[in-house]
C-alpha cells in the first residue's frame, strides 16, 4: 500500500476524531503513538479512543498493556513496524497517531535507541533516583540531552529516568544502530503531519476536555490505578491523587489539572516545531497531504 501516514498533533488538537474520519475514508487501520495510551483501563485520563470508535476502525497499540508495565521507544519502534506490516499485508493503509513525539521520530528513523534492557544501567539509575530529588535528575539529562529534558516535566520520574537510560548508553552495548527497525531503514514511504491548532482555540478544547474528564470519572479513574503503577504519571493522575489525599479542594483540582495540561500541549508543540520535516497543516489539510505525498486515493 501507499506509505504510511503520521499524524501527530498537542493534547486536545482533534487527531482522534479526524483519525476516525481519515480511516474510515480511506481503508486505513490506526496505529496508536502514545505514552499512555497504550496502558489498559485509563481511557478518561489518557482521552485513548473509545471502545465503539475501536469496534468501528481496527486500532494497534492502544490499551494494550498494564498500568505498571514499563514500555520503551525501542519496543514502541518494533511493535509499529510489526503492525504496520501486518496492516499492509491485509492491503490496508496505516494510519499512526499520537503525541509522543519521540516516539514518533523513533519510528520515523530520526533518534538512535538504547537496548530495551540493560540491566546495570537501569540499576544504577533506580539507585540514583531514590537517592536525588527530581530536580537532580533533570539536571543531569539537561547536561546530556538538553532538548529531550526540555520536553519533560522534571517530576516525571518515570520519562526522567528513561531518557537519561538512552543518553548514557554506552556505544559498546547492544546499542541499536541510527533509526534501526524503523521507516526510513526499511525505505518505506511516509508523511510526518503535525495538526496546527490555535493556541487559543487549543486551550478552549483544554478547558472543556477538563471538565469532560472530571465528569467522566477520572477521580476513581486514578484511585483504581494507584501512585505506583509506570502510567500514574500521566497528566491528570498526579492531580486526581493529590484530590484524593486531600491535598487540593475541586476548584483547586480543576485549575490544576487544567493548566498542567496546557502546559504538557506547549511543550509537545514545541517539541513537534523542531521536528525536521514535519508539516504543520490544519485539520482540511491533513487529506491533501495523504492525497499528494502518499497517492492515497
Amino acid at each position: 500500500m501507499n506509505g504510511v501516514l503520521l499524524l501527530a498533533g498537542a493534547t486536545a488538537s482533534g487527531k482522534t476524531e479526524l483519525a476516525l474520519d481519515l480511516a474510515r475514508r480511506y481503508g486505513a487501520e490506526i496505529i496508536g503513538a502514545d505514552s499512555r495510551q497504550i496502558y489498559a483501563g485509563m481511557p478518561i485520563g489518557t482521552a485513548a479512543p473509545s471502545a465503539a470508535d475501536r469496534a468501528r476502525i481496527p486500532h494497534h497499540l492502544v490499551e494494550t498493556l498494564d498500568p505498571h508495565e514499563r514500555y520503551s521507544a525501542a519496543r514502541f519502534t518494533r511493535d509499529a513496524m510489526d503492525a504496520i506490516a501486518a496492516i499492509h499485508a491485509r492491503g490496508k493503509r496505516a494510519l499512526v497517531v499520537g503525541g509522543t513525539g519521540f516516539y514518533l521520530r523513533a519510528l520515523a528513523g530520526g533518534v538512535a535507541l538504547a537496548p530495551e534492557h540493560d540491566d546495570a544501567l537501569r540499576e544504577r539509575l533506580a539507585h540514583e533516583a531514590r537517592m536525588h530529588p527530581p530536580a537532580f535528575l533533570h539536571a543531569w539529562l539537561a547536561l546530556h540531552d538538553p532538548r529531550r529534558a526540555a520536553a519533560l516535566e522534571p517530576n516525571d520520574i518515570y520519562r526522567v529516568v528513561r531518557a537519561l537510560e538512552v543518553a548514557l548508553a554506552k556505544p559498546g552495548t547492544e546499542r541499536a544502530e541510527r533509526g534501526g527497525a524503523s521507516l526510513a531503514s526499511r525505505g518505506m514511504s511516509y508523511a510526518f503531519v503535525v495538526l496546527d491548532v490555535p493556541l487559543a482555540e487549543l486551550d478552549e478544547r483544554i478547558e472543556r476536555r477538563t471538565d469532560a474528564m472530571l465528569a467522566h470519572g477520572l477521580i476513581d479513574e486514578a484511585e483504581r490505578i494507584g501512585p505506583e503503577a509506570v502510567a500514574a504519571s500521566a497528566v491528570g493522575y498526579p492531580q486526581a491523587l493529590a484530590y484524593l489525599r486531600g491535598w487540593c479542594t475541586w476548584p483547586e483540582l480543576r485549575t490544576a489539572l487544567a493548566r498542567a495540561t496546557r502546559r504538557y500541549a506547549r511543550r509537545q508543540r514545541a517539541w513537534f516545531r523542531a521536528e525536521p520535516g514535519a508539516l504543520w497543516v490544519g485539520s482540511d489539510g491533513v487529506e491533501r497531504v495523504a492525497r499528494e505525498k502518499l497517492g492515497w486515493t
